[in-house]
């Protein structure tokens, strides 16, 4: 069953990526994630409140939002330092580096989940795992290593140390972030844990983007979003929603292994490729086609493996 759900979150999360590539064609990063965590958390404060209004009701429900010590609180904000930590990073990596330094090295976190998941939790993968973990994440790899051809000088390490140090640091957090994940589903609710982890990042992704607005323009005014944006961003909240809530639900399971969810959330590539090679008519088609039917190899062996 975990393996089904985790399937469910790759597919939403693949459409989660194509609503988040329509909403930032003319849209600003930090506007897009501020208003759709937002959002988020107003979609996910119907359950809370009805939790805490009709308990006996909602407790027959999936729907049930139990409440948190607080302990489980701060491991929950933990969680969302983690994640917005990792964006960060990465945002501040990508607009400094080269893509074709960034986009291969990046393909490489679900190789240190496996590694955290190994030595941390001492999951055993079977024949079947291991091939579709290994086909799937270097397929990504080496799609991504080929991705771009933009060519950078051999002194670029020496003159951007910084920005590397923030590209490591991006890929070491988001590799923790799932591994913490399974901690954390190994102990609390995956609805509660969801649901109030969205309100403090969208807490922070409030703070973040007022301390932006204020740096640019000394104002707080919100910026206008470009026609037809509102309906993306709305789909972002939903499919990520969504896929974060199967996620976690898979990870309950006792059965689960981090290293096999991780890898077919990772999966959930096949549908942008898709999306970017049917719609948008993106250059280089085979080479797309290639890292498609590597990844569904992968991902094929994995659901054998998982069976």
């Amino acid at each position: 069953m975990w393996t089904l759900l985790a399937f469910i979150s790759a597919l939403c999360l693949g459409f989660y990526d194509i609503s988040k590539k329509i909403a930032l064609r003319d849209n600003r990063v930090v506007d897009v994630l501020t208003l759709s965590v937002c959002f988020s958390s107003f979609v996910l404060s119907i359950p809370l409140i009805l939790s805490r209004l009709y308990p006996e009701l909602m407790l027959g429900t999936p729907f049930y939002v139990p409440r948190l010590d607080m302990t489980a609180h701060l491991y929950t904000i933990l969680k969302s330092v983690i994640v917005l930590s990792s964006w960060i990073f990465a945002y501040i990596s990508l607009k400094h580096l080269p893509l074709s330094v960034v986009s291969p090295l990046q393909a490489t976190r679900p190789m240190w989940t496996l590694v955290g998941a190994l030595l941390i939790f001492h999951e055993q993968l079977n024949t079947w795992q291991w091939t579709g973990v290994l086909l799937a994440i270097g397929t990504i790899f080496l799609f991504s290593l080929g991705a771009t051809k933009t060519a950078h000088h051999p002194a670029l390490f020496k003159e951007h140390k910084f920005y590397y140090l923030c590209l490591a640091l991006a890929i070491l957090i988001g590799s923790c972030s799932g591994l913490y994940d399974k901690y954390l589903m190994r102990r609390y609710d995956h609805n509660a844990v969801q649901v109030y982890y969205t309100f403090y990042q969208a807490i922070m992704m409030l703070i973040m983007w007022v301390v932006i607005r204020v740096k640019e323009s000394k104002s707080v005014s919100f910026r206008p979003l470009a026609q037809r944006s509102l309906l993306p961003i709305v789909l972002i909240s939903l499919f990520l929603i969504v896929s974060d809530n199967v996620y976690m639900l898979a990870l309950r399971d006792p059965d689960s292994l981090i290293a096999v969810v991780s890898t077919i959330r990772r999966g959930g590539a096949i549908i942008g490729f898709a999306y970017g090679l049917l719609l948008l008519k993106e250059p280089d088609p085979l080479r797309k086609i290639i890292c498609m039917a590597g990844i569904l190899a992968g991902l094929i062996c994995l659901a054998l493996g998982s069976i």
